[in-house]
């Protein structure tokens, strides 16, 4: 599906990183090791990499990861672009300072549960957890991310899950987005910014 989606020129979602990353930029230092966990035709991961962290980026369509790697080039910086799909990947222990998961909501409530488990194994202990997406409320707007409710966030269901996290950040609030074709127009949106337990 995904590779039908990026078997366009344009990027779908834009070349800019997302609005959310882009607000929260100070939070990301240099020299840091940071996973983009589904991430597309890159815009986010090659972001990072521009802020001199050192990057690992996973998706699971190869069109989305040729775009990624142009635009990688076009922006003269270097990432570790990995073809996977998140229901394999492997989530190698304590590697991460930063996980950027920004629109992953093609997760059902399973495999969600999955990857927040995945997610928490690999970032290291004090690691920085940058999570954003849709609230249901999403649903009315019909601007971008998924038709099934049972995908999108809550407050309730991030304040549950990352309880013992140390959490920087937990908000939903409603903006206007120019992310590409595929976010754009008025949407209804939740941050989560949160560290992992020491």
């Amino acid at each position: 599906m995904w590779d039908e989606r990026y078997a366009t020129d344009a990027y779908v979602f834009g070349t800019a990183p997302s609005a959310f990353l882009e607000r929260n930029a100070d939070l990301l230092k240099p020299g840091e090791k940071a996973l983009a966990v589904a991430d597309g035709e890159g815009r986010n991961s090659v972001f990072m990499a521009q802020r001199g962290l050192r990057v690992t980026a996973m998706d699971n369509s190869a069109r989305g990861l040729e775009k990624a790697r142009r635009l990688a080039e076009d922006k003269a910086v270097e990432v570790d672009f990995r073809l996977a799909d998140v229901t394999t990947w492997e989530w190698t222990a304590s590697a991460y300072d930063v996980v950027a998961a920004i629109f992953i909501q093609f997760a059902p409530p399973d495999l969600r549960s999955a990857i927040f488990d995945g997610i928490e194994q690999t970032l290291k202990p004090g690691g920085l957890l940058l999570l954003h997406g849709y609230t249901p409320k999403q649903l009315d707007y019909k601007t971008g991310g998924p038709s099934a409710e049972a995908n999108l966030y809550t407050k309730d269901l991030l304040t549950d899950r990352f309880a013992d996290w140390d959490i920087l950040r937990l908000e939903e609030y409603e903006e206007e987005l120019s992310e590409g074709a595929g976010h754009s127009g008025r949407s209804a949106l939740i941050d989560l910014i949160a560290r992992r337990p020491a």
